[in-house]
C-alpha cells in the first residue's frame, strides 16, 4: 500500500520514480523562490544583481515570508498528512511566487496565494477536528494568521500591512511544534495557561494592527518577548543541549534563536515594529533571520529526509553557517541601531553568504550520506 490520503478518501499512487521527481521538483522550485527572494533583498542595498532580480526587489519580503515559508510549512504538513490533496496548498503557493517573478498581474498572484493558504487552513482544520490538542490549535491559528495576512495584502495591495500576520504565522508554527515536544518534559498547568495568554495576545495584536498600528504593534512586540521567555524556560532544548551530535546542534539553534526573538520583541517595545522607525530592519531581521532561519537550520537535517527523501550526514561543520548567520546578523543589527547603512549592507551581504554556506554544507552532507549508503549496500 502506498501513502494514504487522510480524512477518509484515497488517491491513486504514483510510481516511486514519478513521486521522487515530483517531490524533488517541488522542493527545488521552493528553494529557487527563496534564492530569488534573498537576491532581491540584496538589490535593495545596491548590491550588483541580475537585472531580473533588480526588477523584483520590491517582492523581497513577499517571496520570503508568505511564499517561501508558506510553501515549506504547508509542504511539510502535507507530507505528514499523507500527501494527496494536501499537496495542492504548497503547489498553489509556489505558483503564486512564480507568477510574481514572471511579471503576471499582482492581483492574480495574490488570489492564488490566498487560495493556497485556504487549502492549508482546510488541512489544518481537518486535522484539528480529529485531534483537538493545544499544539494543533496553535498550529491552525498560525495558518489562519498567514491566511489573514494574505487577505490583507489582497484587499489593500500593501504587503507591509500584512507583515504582522505573516510573522505571527511563522512564530506560532514554531511555538506549536515546540509545545508539542513539552510532552517529553511536561509543564505545569499555569505554564500552559501563560502560553495560551501569549498566543491570544499575539492574535489580538495582529487583528488590530491595521486599524490601530501603534498600540497593536507594541502588544505584538510584548507577546514576542514573553514567548521568548516562555520557550527559554520550558523548551526541552535546555536539556538536549547537553547531549551530543545533531541533537545538541538543534538545541543550540533553538536557544540562540530565542535570544534573537527576545531582542526583536525588545526593539519592538521601543517602537521598532513601526515601518518608519530607524530600527525596523533590526527588529524584522532579528525575528526572521535570527529566530526563524535558526529554527530552519536546526530542523533541515530532519525535514529534508522526510519531505524530499534526501538523507544528510551530520557533522560539526553544520555549526559554520549557524555561526556565520549570527555573526553577520549582529553586524546588520548594529548597523541599524547606529544608523550606519554601510554596516547594515555588509551584514545583509554576510547573511546571504551564510545562507549559501548552509546550502553548500547540506549538499555536501547529502552527498556524503549517499556515498556512505552505497558503500554499505556493496558491503564495504
Amino acid at each position: 500500500m502506498e501513502r494514504r490520503l487522510t480524512f477518509g478518501s484515497r488517491t491513486k499512487a504514483l510510481p516511486p520514480a514519478a513521486r521522487t521527481v515530483a517531490r524533488v521538483a517541488c522542493v527545488a522550485s521552493i528553494l529557487a523562490l527563496f534564492a530569488c527572494g534573498v537576491v532581491a533583498g540584496l538589490a535593495r542595498f545596491g548590491v550588483a544583481v541580475p537585472r531580473h532580480a533588480l526588477s523584483n526587489a520590491s517582492w523581497h519580503g513577499v517571496l520570503v515570508l508568505p511564499i517561501f515559508f508558506g510553501a515549506v510549512v504547508s509542504l511539510e504538513r502535507a507530507v505528514a498528512l499523507g500527501g494527496g490533496r494536501h499537496l495542492f496548498a504548497p503547489v498553489a503557493v509556489a505558483l503564486a511566487g512564480l507568477m510574481l517573478l514572471a511579471g503576471m498581474p499582482t492581483g492574480l498572484a495574490q488570489a492564488v496565494l490566498l487560495a493556497g493558504a485556504t487549502l492549508a487552513l482546510a488541512s489544518a482544520s481537518g486535522l484539528l477536528l480529529r485531534h483537538a490538542e493545544l499544539h494543533l490549535i496553535v498550529l491552525a491559528l498560525g495558518v489562519l494568521s498567514w491566511w489573514f495576512g494574505d487577505l490583507i495584502w489582497l484587499l489593500t495591495d500593501a504587503p507591509l500591512l500584512a507583515v504582522p500576520g505573516w510573522l505571527a504565522f511563522l512564530v506560532l508554527t514554531i511555538a506549536a511544534e515546540r509545545l508539542e515536544l513539552t510532552r517529553l518534559r511536561p509543564t505545569r498547568p499555569h505554564a500552559r495557561a501563560l502560553f495560551v495568554t501569549i498566543v491570544v495576545t499575539m492574535l489580538l495584536s495582529v487583528s488590530a494592527a491595521v486599524p490601530a498600528p501603534e498600540p497593536a504593534l507594541r502588544w505584538f512586540a510584548a507577546s514576542l518577548l514573553a514567548l521568548a521567555a516562555w520557550l527559554t524556560r520550558y523548551d526541552i532544548a535546555r536539556v538536549t543541549v547537553r547531549q551530543r551530535g545533531l541533537t545538541r546542534f538543534i538545541a543550540v539553534c533553538l536557544l540562540s534563536g530565542y535570544g534573537w526573538l527576545a531582542l526583536s520583541g525588545a526593539l519592538g517595545l521601543a517602537g521598532a515594529w513601526n515601518v518608519s522607525h530607524p530600527w525596523h530592519d533590526a527588529a524584522l531581521h532579528a525575528l526572521t533571520l535570527g529566530f526563524v532561519i535558526s529554527m530552519a537550520l536546526g530542523h533541515a537535517p530532519i525535514v529534508l529526509p522526510a519531505v524530499a527523501r534526501i538523507r544528510v550526514r551530520y557533522g560539526p561543520v553544520f555549526y559554520l553557517p549557524l555561526i556565520a548567520l549570527h555573526a553577520t546578523l549582529a553586524v546588520r543589527v548594529a548597523g541599524a541601531l547606529m544608523n550606519d547603512f554601510a554596516l547594515r549592507r555588509a551584514g545583509a551581504v554576510g547573511n546571504a553568504v551564510a545562507l549559501a554556506l548552509f546550502v553548500a554544507v547540506m549538499a555536501t552532507s547529502a552527498l556524503a550520506a549517499r556515498n556512505e549508503a552505497r558503500l554499505v549496500a556493496h558491503g564495504r
